[in-house]
């Protein structure tokens, strides 16, 4: 299957962390995928996880619901995009990538807090690095409602720690006298139909939503087939029968394309 990125792209994201996409999705795929987010949110039930609670101090940073797609097939079909999907294998250079899951994540307005710079791997229950996410806005994002930011190469620093992103630590202070203390950070914008790609190890960041509407994405986390499970508890995996160091695998964490 010929790639669906130039080997220009795919260079620019293992040498730098992230990568901007334009025009993955057409405008009426977001309209579309907007209002299953929309529906998504609204639901109180099902196998999803609202992880925020309302006016609480993580939700002023993001109001957030996690595995949507297992409970709105709409949000499983954008979940699983075979061409996002491809794109983030291409990325990874693996043999196969999989869903990890999906976050539909919203900036509230006026009230909002940033979200301070962090990597993503700390918080994920693998083994091996190599994960990523694919992150796609329902309309145009800048820096008045909370654009993403990323620090070049940063992923290059290797697994740091989580950070707490509601009272957080300075993510710079465990990078003390390396290049990435000074590296400048490069702030990506984004039109509708856009979408930017980054390495679970890339330092970034967004800024407050400071517009009169929710600054509304959906993220989606894939991984290489193959990683494996460190056994520390994580939402995806509580309740099942993941084993220790054997792979993340199954109906939960489907195949969604292979080279």
């Amino acid at each position: 299957m010929a790639n669906v990125l130039t080997q220009e792209q795919i260079d620019f994201y293992r040498q730098n962390g992230f990568l901007h996409v334009e025009n993955a999705l057409t405008e009426d795929e977001v309209d579309e995928l907007a209002s299953y987010m929309d529906e998504a949110m609204e639901e109180t039930d099902g196998k999803s996880v609202h992880n925020s609670r309302n006016n609480g101090s993580y939700y002023r940073v993001l109001n957030q619901k996690v595995n949507t797609w297992r409970d709105h097939a709409g949000m499983g079909r954008y979940a699983t995009h075979p061409r996002i999907s491809r794109m983030a294998l291409e990325l990874s250079g693996a043999n196969g990538i999989r869903l990890f899951h999906d976050h539909a994540l919203w900036k509230m307005p006026q009230d909002s807090k940033p979200t301070p710079w962090h990597q993503d791997f700390p918080y994920w229950p693998m083994n091996e690095s190599g994960a990523l996410s694919a992150w796609i806005p329902m309309h145009d994002v800048d820096e008045h409602n909370g654009c993403m930011m990323f620090v070049p190469g940063s992923h290059k620093a290797g697994k740091l720690t989580g950070i707490n992103l509601a009272e957080p630590e300075n993510i710079f202070d465990f990078v003390k006298g390396t290049e990435f203390e000074t590296r400048k950070p490069v702030i990506v914008p984004l039109k509708k139909g856009s979408l930017t790609f980054h390495n679970g190890l890339t330092f970034h960041a967004a800024g407050s939503n400071m517009s009169d509407a929710p600054r509304r994405v959906l993220a989606i986390i894939f991984m290489p087939d193959g990683t494996t499970y460190n056994g520390k508890p994580h939402l995806c995996t509580n309740g099942q029968n993941f084993v220790e160091n054997e792979p993340l695998h199954g109906g939960l964490f489907p195949l969604l394309a292979k080279a």
